[in-house]
């Protein structure tokens, strides 16, 4: 066997002084500066070399020194001084010529299953001249060969396997009478005697049987290990585990050594000699000498591309995020616990995030380059935007298709913006040459993007990870294509991942776990301190029952120490405030609060005052709430967690108590919502909230907003911020008039309408 490097630049004479010219004269090479080049990854057979050329994936390569001829190695050794992996005097030990042998294979079968799962693919060069009649044969000790041979040997002998095997066994079952009489007691029924215990014919050691073991067993090997598709119909017991093993590690070799002269027919002896060439890995086999045979993929990197995304990526993302409406495509991504959310310990609506992955197939050492990084700060960007367009687009259908888990980047609390995963993922080839360790690790270097310092929570903080892993496990894992096995990976590199960017965030960021005191309300307390907690409080949390939490992120630069104190400062008189790091559940660290309400906050000296003196001619609505769940409901505990008040609208044929005209309602101008306890209005405590805008909610919308039994429309208003309002009225005073109004035939809790001039008539002195 021959070996190139994918993207090497030889000097022409090397190769041919190898000989290796000729055997690729008709593919493309790239001339530069007097070198060619091959950018393929796969294996050539040449009949005028009368050898395979196999061209093995340029991570291979080592960076030495500046980027250059002469800087690349492979096992420490110039790509030039091992071109021939058969020649026992080279610089290549046995060990790696193994190696070289079982990556041949490996790759091999990543790529048939690349062709498999990628049909309109074009990047593969594929030729294979179908097995037909007495072709000219060729010596062959490449492991893919054997393997191959002993596949087709399988596919094209089933006959031949079913006659020895019915040989084999006819008789087995007949009754050895004299053996029977001798050593077994007769029971007599009936005058008859009758034998409980028959002795059959004895069985002879049979090494036709011998010998189809060891070949089904290497064939259950070759489909378990490197996932070739073999079916093995026989019922024998397989040789299978440290068995077999054991057979691997040289018994094998000795064992077919041992019954080598026990087998005559021209078939058993090809079989005899494939087996054994498996065990012996330098024995060589007569092939079919076909024409040229080649399977090569032109552009491996899309090949390592759609490996990663098979076993890291997720392939039901909605169509917009991956395929960007600018042309852009993201390598990877897929969607998993996000990185504050401490995990399943606690339930909320937003638990996931969307991780975004970019794999770079470099050769080892190589480095991310500047556009790579910007890309990759464009993608977050992109995704970004598409989950905003999204969530104000008002249409609940398209949010419903496309955004199934319910995944919001922004917060309409604290207008912060959750922490998107971004990564890169580029492959070494592990220094043992092992195939079983993904040895994943994450490199020293982070990439940090931001408009504003010390604001985490802010949607131009971007941050972007690279990990390394071992190309060998990836390619086996691909190639191999166990779904089980896939699947277990893959939870598990996404929870490194995770774990892995929760530590860098940790290292860099204090973070706070706060929760707001008694009857403060925190919402309205983030819109008061807007600007100074922009950006640095989020609420990935939710909400356990009645109490709220929220994440708090400092930089740990000492540049920000006095800002940093200056927001704690701020916070530390409304909420209740513990260190708690990313991943790390609030309830564990945080006291439980028992609110009387959501919304019955903050102090009133907070409250934006109005005087009713300026809305003379503005209307102001009275309502009633009947109990605390329900003043819950109205102070954001529906699916928008905002603040609102809804009126029942009149429908005819309906009845229902404490209804209003939807016109009415939607010409009235109102501006204020004044709000009782049911009950309660002889206490003269009430609350009031300033209009943003009014919606109108069916029946079945409402059910969706979480409130109790709805029955048929309502007309909601929707608040921007509680407030107060001057003079202080005398609800007590109003409602007991409207109770002994006749003519407005009043019902208890109905909403009733007054214009600011009316509300002066009843300011308390």
């Amino acid at each position: 066997m021959k070996v190139l490097i994918e993207g090497y630049y030889y000097d022409p004479a090397v190769l041919e002084r190898e000989q290796v010219t000729d055997g690729l004269i008709e593919y493309h090479r790239r001339p530069s500066d007097g070198f060619v080049c091959y950018n393929y990854v796969g294996h050539v057979y040449s009949p005028m070399l009368k050898d395979y050329i196999f061209f093995l994936p340029k991570v291979v390569l080592e960076e030495k020194g500046t980027e250059g001829v002469d800087d690349d190695r492979v096992f420490g050794e110039k790509p030039e001084d091992i071109i021939c992996v058969s020649d026992k005097d080279g610089k290549m030990n046995a060990a790696q010529r193994g190696f070289v042998c079982e990556l041949a294979v490996w790759v091999y079968r990543a790529l048939m299953i690349y062709r498999e799962t990628h049909p309109d693919q074009n990047i593969l060069l594929e030729r294979n001249i179908a097995q037909i009649g007495n072709r000219r044969q060729r010596l062959s000790d490449t492991l893919l060969d054997i393997i191959l041979e002993l596949i087709r040997f399988n596919r094209e002998n089933q006959d031949y396997v079913l006659f020895v095997l019915k040989s084999i066994h006819s008789g087995y079952n007949k009754i050895n009478w004299r053996r029977t009489i001798a050593h077994s007691q007769a029971i007599v029924q009936d005058g008859v005697p009758v034998y409980l215990r028959p002795v059959n014919k004895k069985k002879q050691v049979n090494f036709d049987e011998e010998l189809f073991i060891i070949y089904f067993s290497i064939l259950n090997y070759i489909s378990n290990h490197y996932g070739f598709r073999v079916n093995i119909n026989m019922g024998f017991e397989l040789i299978t585990g440290s068995k077999f093993r054991h057979y691997l590690d040289g018994y094998g070799r000795v064992r077919m050594r041992q019954i080598r002269y026990k087998y005559f027919s021209d078939k058993a002896l090809r079989l005899w000699e494939l087996c054994y060439a498996f065990f012996d890995k330098s024995h060589a086999i007569n092939v079919r000498d076909d024409q040229k045979e080649y399977l090569l993929a032109q552009n491996f990197n899309i090949v390592f591309e759609a490996i990663i995304d098979e076993l890291v990526g997720s392939k039901d993302i909605p169509s917009g995020l991956k395929e960007q409406k600018d042309g852009k495509r993201v390598d990877h991504m897929y969607t998993f616990a996000d990185l504050v959310y401490p995990g399943a310990m606690q339930k909320q609506v937003q638990k996931e995030i969307y991780y975004i992955g970019d794999s770079k197939y470099y050769k080892i050492g190589s480095t991310v380059g500047d556009e790579s990084v910007y890309k990759q700060y464009t993608y977050a960007r992109n995704v970004i935007q598409w989950n905003l367009d999204l969530f104000l687009s008002g249409d609940e259908a398209k949010k419903q298709k496309d955004n199934p888990k319910n995944i919001w980047l922004r917060d309409e609390t604290t207008e912060g913006y959750n922490i998107i995963p971004n990564f890169f993922i580029s492959a070494f080839v592990d220094k043992k040459l092992s195939f079983e360790n993904d040895n994943l690790r994450r490199r020293e270097t982070v990439f940090n993007a931001r408009q504003f310092e010390n604001r985490l929570f802010d949607r131009d903080t971007l941050i972007i990870t690279h990990y390394d892993v071992n190309f060998l496990y990836v390619l086996s894992l691909y190639a191999r294509n166990n779904a089980f096995s896939k699947a277990s990976w893959k939870v598990q590199v996404r929870e490194l991942f995770r774990k892995n960017i929760q530590d860098e965030l940790n290292s860099n960021y204090s973070f706070y776990a706060i929760t707001p005191r008694e009857s403060v309300n925190a919402e309205q307390f983030m819109q008061q301190n807007f600007q100074q907690l922009l950006g640095k409080v989020y609420t990935p949390y939710g909400e356990t029952g009645s109490q709220e939490y929220y994440s708090v992120a400092l930089d740990n630069g000492e540049r920000f120490a006095n800002e940093n104190e200056r927001t704690l400062s701020l916070l530390a008189p409304y909420f209740y405030m513990e260190k708690c790091p990313v991943g790390t559940n609030p309830e564990s660290v945080l006291p439980k609060v028992e609110q009387q309400a959501k919304g019955v906050v903050v102090p009133e000296s907070l409250l934006t005052l109005h005087y009713v003196q300026r809305y003379l001619k503005d209307n102001f609505l009275i309502g009633c709430y009947k109990d605390e769940a329900q003043l819950n409901w109205i102070m954001g505990a529906n699916d928008k967690g905002t603040n609102l008040y809804n009126v029942r609208i009149f429908t005819k044929g309906l009845k229902r108590a404490g209804t209003m005209k939807r016109s009415q309602l939607e010409q009235g101008g109102i501006k204020f919502v004044i709000l009782y306890r049911l009950g309660e209005d002889f206490k003269n405590e009430y609350r009031v909230f300033h209009v943003h805008h009014h919606a109108v909610m069916s029946e079945e919308r409402m059910r969706q907003a979480l409130y109790p039994n709805p029955q048929g429309n309502y007309f909601c208003f929707v608040f921007d911020e509680e407030v107060s309002i001057s003079p202080d009225v005398n609800l007590a005073k109003i409602l007991t008039e409207c109770r002994l109004d006749t003519d407005t035939d009043y019902q208890e809790g109905a909403p009733v309408v007054f214009k600011g001039e009316e509300l002066l008539r009843y300011q308390t002195r």
